[in-house]
């Protein structure tokens, strides 16, 4: 059994397998194993995957498992000490995983993530990353403030050295986290229903499955920080993301520029985002600060104006509800 093992769930990124794929197994750290989880295969990624790096395992469930469940299945199924996780688009330098593991030396440090900066898909693709002066954060971490909003520390900056402290960060971005197998275990919870999978039950679960995709990273994160374990920013490790769905450039400071960055995002990932940072926030809060409800009256508005699609996730989100609230009060009884 590997110390690491490296997971991507794979959804329809053929174009990025090969360099994403290269430079994990390029790792200078090589007490790894690589476990590619299928989620969508209409462009032969998975044939793609198997001729080009045959030590991969492939768990294919047959349908789109979604990013939760999906790390979940290798979360509950292997033994490793800690797990690396790679988004489709994302390459990490040769070093990325041999720096991370370093701070967690530390017993209480739960989960890490390097220094991501943002990089154009179409060069992650083709494997033509240059080296830039003005290098474009697109990551060090996660913050989430009283009124429920995160968004991801320095993105969209220039990097000046700004975040080069090793830091304690409140929650760790999806993109190229590391999680410590122990600590996972002591947050997760059982699966109040089994979904079938050929390979194995999926009797627990780590990232929540309810919100499917968006924002179960952050939610992890802050069950971490909950149960008393340390999110650690590493500012050495270093990677390039293709980012598909970033936050606007300078947030709701520029109403007209936010409008057009969420014009830009496909329906789905809107109803997802609204109805997650919702449920993650009741889930996780310690207190449900007024700035909350303030924050959501403006944007259910602002929905109700301009995104109107977004509104069809509103039973979705009222039927979660309850399951959400019960949710809170084992996470508060158990961990607060």
């Amino acid at each position: 059994m590997a110390r690491v093992t490296v997971i991507q769930v794979v959804y329809n990124n053929r174009q990025f397998i090969e360099p994403v794929f290269s430079a994990i197994f390029n790792q200078t750290y090589k007490d790894i194993e690589v476990v590619a989880v299928i989620s969508g295969n209409e462009d032969g990624g998975k044939e793609l995957l198997m001729e080009k790096f045959p030590k991969v395992t492939i768990i294919d469930p047959g349908y789109n498992i979604g990013f939760a469940a999906g790390h979940n299945l290798v979360f509950q199924k292997y033994q490793s000490e800690f797990f690396q996780l790679v988004n489709p688009d994302l390459i990490l330098e040769k070093d990325y995983i041999e720096k991370m593991l370093k701070v967690f030396a530390d017993p209480k440090v739960g989960a890490a993530t390097g220094k991501l900066y943002q990089a154009d898909r179409e060069d992650i693709a083709n494997n033509t990353i240059k080296p830039r002066i003005d290098k474009i954060l697109d990551t060090t971490g996660v913050t989430i403030a009283k009124s429920g909003r995160a968004r991801d520390r320095g993105q969209h900056e220039i990097d000046k050295g700004q975040y080069d402290g090793l830091v304690n960060i409140q929650a760790v971005s999806g993109a190229g986290p590391m999680f410590r197998k122990a600590a996972l275990e002591d947050i997760k919870s059982v699966r109040a229903d089994e979904k079938p999978f050929s390979g194995f039950p999926l009797q627990y679960e780590y990232f929540d499955e309810d919100f499917h995709s968006y924002w179960e990273d952050v939610d992890l994160s802050w069950r971490m920080n909950n149960a008393g374990w340390k999110n650690i920013f590493v500012p050495s490790a270093i990677g390039f993301h293709g980012r598909g769905a970033a936050s606007s450039k300078n947030g709701y400071s520029d109403v007209i520029g936010f409008i057009k960055h969420h014009k830009t995002l496909s329906p789905r990932v809107k109803q997802l985002n609204y109805k997650n940072h919702i449920l993650m926030y009741i889930k996780n809060s310690p207190y449900l600060y007024p700035q909350f409800f303030i924050r959501e009256f403006f944007m259910l508005g602002y929905i109700i104006l301009f995104e109107t699609s977004t509104l069809k996730v509103l039973p979705e989100m009222l039927k979660l509800l309850p399951k959400m609230w019960k949710k809170r009060k084992y996470i508060l009884a158990h961990h607060a």
